[in-house]
């Protein structure tokens, strides 16, 4: 059987996957992408304006700036802008800064899943890169100057460099032997979208409630989506929709007055995955195979962006020569290590933080909070890295 030759193939066709795919064709690169579950129907034609998306992203001004210039933003009566946070502590704490804190239009573009990986995928489409999907990975060879792919029907592939974009239980990563260490928060990621009474303002809402985390994103119009961090999501599943639009409300002080549910609530188990490196011999790892980090800042996502930004600009730099390359992966994993150590360690700080019950710490984080909300370039620094920077 003939093998396919590729400069890059990348393993999982999600959203960092297919948008690094999208960005190195367009830097004149031959790609592969493998993804074993394509976008089903419902992804690719979405004509109900009235279905909306629990799973959603707050993707920060950087990363709607590149995904703009690949030409895959939904149409933007489908998206939520966010002009301002509000966060409150669990004993009269409170912050609120705005967009103009950060120097940016907007702190962040509330984005539904679907219609996100509706538009890059439509541009993978009809680019250059080649689609094999859906398909299943058999066997993994690296030698010194290559790595070879065998897929399930017998097929193969060669490339310079495999990228593992296959989410955070990475087939990569354990093929390639990287170790991780998974820290489990012993909660969910609750999430269901929401009409609400009262018109949001663009204001994102945070509450820092006991045990728990609840986040108020806001969606077009009165609409918004919550994630809330909670360790018994089951009692929130078991709910009415009646019942959870109420519970909801009120975890929030009715601040945006009765609510209607629109989605029925889901929820996803939130873990920390530390791997020991993001690269090895002709493998990168980006996304949720590299890192995850708790949802209270909403990063996760941005911070997968953020490395297919980065591989772009390695690879797009090298064309032409060994774009898998020791000494260039290595680049790669020094230049991303700082950015996802902070936003991980900074998330897992707040967590720890507000969920320590002795009266010294209560004290300590609601009135850090109060300070902070009036200390001018302490907020404006805290503005930029809620979003990223």
């Amino acid at each position: 059987m003939n093998t396919a030759h590729y400069d890059v193939v990348i393993l999982g066709g999600g959203l960092v996957g297919a948008s690094l795919a999208l960005a190195l064709s367009r830097k004149g690169l031959h790609i592969a992408v493998i993804e074993p579950h394509p976008p089903s129907e419902r992804q690719t034609t979405l004509d109900d304006d009235n279905e909306w998306d629990a799973r959603i992203y707050a993707i920060s001004p950087a990363n709607r700036q590149w995904l703009e210039q690949l030409g895959a933003w939904p149409q933007e009566h489908r998206i939520g802008n966010v002009h301002a946070m509000q966060v409150k502590g669990d004993h009269g704490g409170e912050i609120m800064f705005d967009a103009h804190d950060a120097k940016q239009k907007r702190l962040a573009s509330i984005v539904e899943n679907r219609w996100l990986l509706h538009s890059i995928w439509q541009q993978l489409l009809v680019s250059e890169v080649s689609l094999y999907t859906p398909a299943q990975v058999s066997a993994l060879v690296r030698e010194p100057d290559r790595v070879l792919l065998t897929l399930q029907d017998g097929s193969q592939l060669e490339a310079a460099l495999l990228v593992g974009c296959d989410g955070a239980n990475s087939w990569v990563r354990e093929q390639i032997g990287i170790k991780a260490k998974i820290k489990p928060y012993g909660q969910s990621g609750v999430v269901a979208n929401f009409h609400c009474q009262y018109l949001h303002g663009d204001i994102a809402r945070q509450w820092f409630v006991g045990d728990s985390i609840l986040a108020w994103l806001p969606l077009p119009q009165q609409r918004i989506s919550i994630v809330w961090s909670h360790p018994n999501p089951d009692t929130l599943l078991s709910l009415s929709a009646e019942v959870l639009a109420e519970k909801v409300a009120a975890a929030g002080q009715h601040a945006l007055g009765h609510f209607t549910t629109l989605t029925p609530a889901q929820a996803f188990p939130l873990r920390l995955i530390q791997p020991e490196h993001m690269i090895s011999q002709r493998v990168v790892l980006a996304g949720d195979a590299a890192h995850t980090v708790h949802p209270l800042a909403g990063q996760g996502v941005n911070l997968g962006f953020g490395d297919a930004r980065e591989l772009e600009r390695l690879l797009g730099n090298a064309k032409g020569s060994d774009v898998g390359e020791w000494l260039l992966l290595r680049r790669y994993e020094r230049a991303r290590r700082e950015a996802v150590l902070a936003m991980q360690l900074g998330c897992d700080a707040l967590h720890q933080l507000f969920h320590t019950q002795l009266p010294l710490s209560r004290w300590v984080r609601n009135t850090g909070l109060n300070l902070t909300n009036h200390i001018g370039p302490v907020k404006r620094q805290l503005a930029r890295y809620a979003i990223g920077f």
